[in-house]
């Protein structure tokens, strides 16, 4: 079984469980700029670009731009039952956002950084937080 195969067997909540940390992530490095503000700052800019409804709205742009695979992955995000209810988000936007963190959880599971951070950009230039 090749390794894209095997990524398609991992539950899709566990791909937007590691989608979620990649996300977060780069959101954090992305507000740090030069470092000179405080964490508490810092904190609350990531924060903009990690909400449910920053992500879905994110989503809906990148859509059009999703090969088919990418797609695949996303729906199956998008589509599955949470396992918790969304506190501060519309459902709607809190399943759509966990399409997007599969997404995110697939490819860079699956070592496409270069694509990864393609759609990152895409993600975070597209509305600044």
């Amino acid at each position: 079984m090749n390794e894209e195969a095997r990524l398609t067997e991992i539950p899709v909540s566990t791909l937007a469980w590691i989608g979620d940390a990649v996300y977060e992530l780069y959101a954090r490095t992305r507000v740090l700029g030069d470092g000179r503000l405080q964490s508490g700052r810092l904190h609350q800019a990531a924060v903009r670009y990690s909400s449910a409804v920053h992500q879905a709205a994110a989503a809906e742009r990148l859509l059009p731009l999703l090969t088919e695979e990418e797609s695949r992955i996303y729906h199956r995000g998008r589509n599955h039952a949470p396992s918790s209810v969304p506190r501060n988000a519309p459902p709607q936007a809190y399943r759509i956002a966990s399409g997007l963190e599969a997404l995110v959880g697939y490819l860079y599971l699956a070592g496409r950084r270069a694509r990864l951070e393609e759609l990152l950009n895409l993600v975070m230039s597209g509305s600044e937080a």
